[in-house]
């Protein structure tokens, strides 16, 4: 395991996302517990991605645009709802005490759902994966797999402290109703935003 592959990987995994943003939410409105297990739904979200780049699957997102638009739409789709359910409070920033706070299970499905539905990261690593595998390795799929397992660990690493830290400034926040009206249109708008830019990728 190269040093340049951690240090990209690490510059990948703290890169603001949707995954980021969602874990981030999670730790100011329901805290540490809930954002450590968006973390780990998250980090699940990437297994089929993974997966589907090792067996080359993901081959076919880059060459059949219909199945590309097919998940790319349903990913701005779901965006688009997570922003609406953000504004209505019902959804990412429904905020509420421990004793109302949603189920794991809850949490980790729309976690998973947040990576699934989008098809840039399918490709993200056809194209990441092989670059640190050596063309000399005599189990070129072991030294992916590896690699995976090492992308998974970090991404629940980081996503996991970026929601203990939002979970510790979470009390401020239910402080002061202007705050929270402001953040849960702030987190709307970058719902909406990172839809768009999905709406707008090519493949």
């Amino acid at each position: 395991m190269s040093l340049e592959f951690l240090l990209t990987t690490f510059i990948i995994v703290a890169s603001p996302g949707t995954g980021v943003l969602y874990t981030l939410a999670m730790g100011l409105t329901r805290g540490a517990r809930a954002s450590t297990v968006a973390a780990f739904g998250c980090t699940l979200g990437i297994v089929p991605h993974m997966a589907a780049a090792i067996l080359g699957l993901a081959a076919l997102l880059h060459t059949s645009a219909l199945a590309f638009e097919l998940f790319k739409y349903l990913g701005v789709a779901y965006l688009l709802y997570m922003a609406w359910g953000t504004l209505q409070e019902r959804g990412t920033l429904d905020v509420q005490r421990p004793a109302e706070t949603g189920s794991a299970l809850q949490i980790v499905v729309k976690a998973v759902l947040i990576n699934i539905l989008n098809p840039k990261l399918s490709i993200f690593f056809l194209a990441f994966l092989p670059q640190f595998v050596r063309p000399d390795d005599a189990q070129p799929l072991t030294g992916m797999i590896a690699c995976s397992f090492v992308f998974m660990a970090m991404t629940f690493v980081v996503f996991a402290a970026y929601g203990v830290f939002a979970a510790s400034v979470r009390t401020h926040v239910l402080a002061r109703p202007r705050v929270l009206t402001w953040m849960r249109r702030i987190f709307a708008g970058a719902f909406v935003a990172l839809g768009v830019k999905l709406a707008l990728a090519d493949r």
